[in-house]
């Protein structure tokens, strides 16, 4: 490993410590923002899902902690981590973040849709924590009260606003990907995390729909919401096929609707060559990281 790596795994691994120290339950990343350690159960597609009961590593989120000694240990396994999640949702901060993206084509703003949702619904967004995202995009932690589970949700609320909740992660700042690194935003770094308004609480955690009385699905299991990920599968060559389908099956089921995607993905790994069981194989691995 070279002495940059080195020195970027290091600073991960103090950041994560002083988030920890703070009461935020940490795993590692990559540079992709991806959880580091592999899942133990990758190979196999049959037994339930385990969220770390094992007693291994290599659970995803599951794998957060805010134990000094267990984030270490954590990092000894990934020396190649590169920065390090926070879990949301959790005890004693139940954090929610707050994702706003910046939309590359120029279509719209997502901080003017969150004004806009403010002004509408009677809320204003208190001084918080906000991290700088190296696309220009930002992360604003509110923290929920205890017992309301926050869904993970992507566009739902408006688009280009992304929702971390319960099962999610946010890259916490100190990290450093593959586009750059994270950072606080000035004037932030002192603030704690601000309760989430009410109003918005209940915008994030909408009762379930029901149409002629049976539970309609949630617009985030839309399957063409997917369409982008397929065709990342798709584009996919020999060597790294099974890299691109768990990368996308990752991010399907980070924003809420890999199991509506599966199938898609399922077929379009098999017309790069894949088997659909080691398809499937994969997918499933993808999903024991990010299912709570």
């Amino acid at each position: 490993m070279a002495i940059t790596d080195r020195q970027t795994a290091a600073l991960a691994l103090t950041h994560a410590l002083s988030a920890a120290e703070r009461g935020l339950p940490v795993i590692p990343l990559t540079a992709r923002k991806l959880p580091a350690l592999p899942s133990p159960h990758r190979n196999d597609d049959r037994g339930p899902v385990c969220r770390g009961a094992c007693g291994l590593p290599g659970h995803g989120v599951h794998d957060a902690t805010t134990d000094p000694a267990a984030v270490r240990a954590l990092f000894a396994a990934a020396p190649w981590a590169t920065g390090y999640g926070i879990a949301c949702g959790r005890p004693p901060h139940h954090l929610i973040g707050i994702d706003l993206d910046v939309d590359p084509t120029g279509g719209g703003d997502s901080a003017v849709s969150l004004r806009r949702l403010a002004l509408h619904h009677l809320f204003t967004i208190p001084p918080t924590v906000t991290v700088l995202t190296p696309s220009g995009g930002r992360h604003l932690w509110l923290t929920g009260p205890p017992g309301v589970p926050v869904p993970n949700s992507a566009g739902r609320l408006a688009p280009g606003i992304d929702i971390r909740g319960t099962g999610g992660y946010l890259v916490g700042p100190g990290s450093v990907t593959r586009h750059g690194r994270y950072r606080l935003a000035p004037g932030t770094a002192g603030l704690p995390p601000a309760p989430c308004p009410r109003a918005l609480l209940r915008l994030l955690t909408p009762p379930p729909r029901r149409r002629h009385g049976v539970e309609a699905p949630d617009s985030d299991s839309d399957p063409d919401r997917g369409q982008g990920l397929v065709r990342f599968v798709l584009a996919a060559r020999e060597g790294g096929r099974n890299t691109r389908l768990f990368w996308a099956a990752c991010r399907a089921y980070e924003h809420g609707y890999g199991d509506a995607l599966a199938d898609a993905l399922t077929r379009a790994a098999v017309r790069t060559g894949l088997t659909e069981r080691e398809a499937r194989a994969t997918i499933a691995s993808a999903a024991r990281l990010f299912r709570c």
